[in-house]
């Protein structure tokens, strides 16, 4: 599938899915809207069933078609006009009335006092029938000294009655999109990785195929006779092999080590080091190879006697390889400031180089593996995207830590934390 296909693809889907989520979301908004308005209409109309039956226990029935017995005080509290003689009753009729209309909520009521011009104690009523008291304060009124105040401190046990099949197709739909975004995810993240494999196997059978046609070419010309005419040109194309064989070593050296830490198979030989003296050495060497030659490498250990646990052939790698980086990724005369701080109980290891640098949005990428940063179709350095995974790897297993920054004189900074052996 094609790139742009699949961002059609992907918006489209993603369009689609957000109309479905707005058109749920209206509709449980609106079956809420739906819901409250039943609510306060089936209880004001349980309410006026218990006035009426409240009247005709009095024998006042007569005057109910006179009065508006029920008055909606705000959207959980009901004001009732009419005597109430037997508070007993009024709380059986309260209970039957609202279950009659399937009101299955817990309410609180309380009947006004005319003397004390104050309401009545308040009475809870549970949605198991169990009695309370209540101190909640019941508004008062100024149009009737006979009436009694319901208040429903509590409508969820109603609604969730009333939403639970919307309740139900809302999760569903919310886990369905969980699980569409994911596969997206999974899609995607197959793509990438399937385009970073390509890259590997592409640039693996270009650094394969060039030492093999290389040492083939110079064997060809070495197994010809006429060679020892000229013994220059004999050592010439000896040295050719030999240096296309180390090319060809190293890089099987580096899909094996690769393997082995894939299958966490790495094992490292720790040892307490000197670790000046390590990087003195370590540096030393890396400038006497075909890398090191070509930079101009500054130091600065401030002769510090710290002493680490280290596995001496991996922390070597991971050094060679900053430094090798450093080099390969320079268009210009290579230069690389290596300085070793403390900081408490800790080193910091800084290694600054003038190279091309890394854009910010690429530095948490680096140590991916087959990660590369993107130059478009032009690789002028050819590798595997191996190196600082391979990095990143030892610092963890190690135990310690690694960062890049960017170096404000052009480049890059990778700073190595390194915790010091008591």
């Amino acid at each position: 599938m094609k790139g742009k296909t699949l961002k059609y693809i992907i918006f489209l889907a993603t369009i689609s899915i957000a109309g479905v989520l707005f058109i749920q979301f209206v509709l449980l908004r609106n079956s809420y809207k739906y819901s409250e308005k039943q609510f306060t209409e089936s209880t004001t109309v349980a309410l006026k069933e218990v006035a009426w039956q409240l009247l005709q226990d009095t024998g006042n029935s007569a005057n109910f078609d006179s009065i508006t017995p029920v008055e909606i005080v705000s959207t959980n509290t009901y004001r009732v006009y009419v005597q109430v003689f037997d508070r007993e009753l009024l709380k059986q009729h309260l209970i039957e009335e609202l279950k009659n209309h399937e009101i299955y909520s817990e309410f609180q009521f309380a009947v006004f006092n005319p003397e004390t011009e104050q309401m009545g104690e308040g009475t809870l009523i549970t949605t198991d029938l169990e009695e309370e008291k209540t101190y909640f304060t019941f508004p008062l009124s100024k149009r009737c000294t006979d009436y009694f105040i319901v208040h429903f401190p509590n409508r969820t046990s109603y609604f969730n009655s009333q939403l639970s099949i919307w309740y139900f197709f809302t999760a569903l739909l919310l886990l369905v999109v969980f699980f569409f975004g994911y596969t997206l995810w999974v899609i995607i993240k197959q793509r990438q990785l399937s385009e970073i494999q390509k890259n590997f196997i592409n640039n693996l059978t270009h650094e394969l195929k060039t030492p093999i046609s290389s040492i083939g070419l110079s064997a060809k010309v070495i197994n010809d006779k006429k060679i020892l005419e000229t013994p220059q040109r004999l050592f010439e194309y000896t040295r050719i092999i030999q240096e296309q064989n180390n090319r060809l070593s190293k890089n099987v050296e580096n899909v094996l080590n690769l393997a082995s830490i894939e299958k966490n198979r790495i094992h490292l030989d720790k040892e307490k080091i000197n670790l000046t003296d390590f990087l003195s050495s370590t540096i030393e060497h890396f400038r006497q190879s075909d890398f090191g030659q070509k930079a101009s490498i500054y130091t600065q250990l401030n002769g510090f006697n710290a002493i680490i646990f280290a596995d001496k052939f991996h922390f070597s790698n991971l050094i060679v390889n900053i430094l090798e980086n450093a080099v390969k990724y320079c268009e210009k005369k290579p230069e690389i400031h290596i300085e070793l701080k403390k900081k408490k109980n800790k080193y910091e290891l800084e290694i600054k180089d003038n190279g091309i640098g890394i854009s910010k949005e690429h530095r948490k990428k680096i140590f991916k593996k087959f990660y590369r940063v993107p130059t478009g179709n032009v690789h002028n350095v050819k590798g595997f995207g191996l190196g600082l995974d391979y990095v990143y790897k030892i610092v963890k297993a190690q135990g310690w830590e690694i960062r890049v920054d960017e170096n404000p004189k052009g480049g890059s900074i990778f700073t190595l934390t390194i915790q010091e052996t008591k």
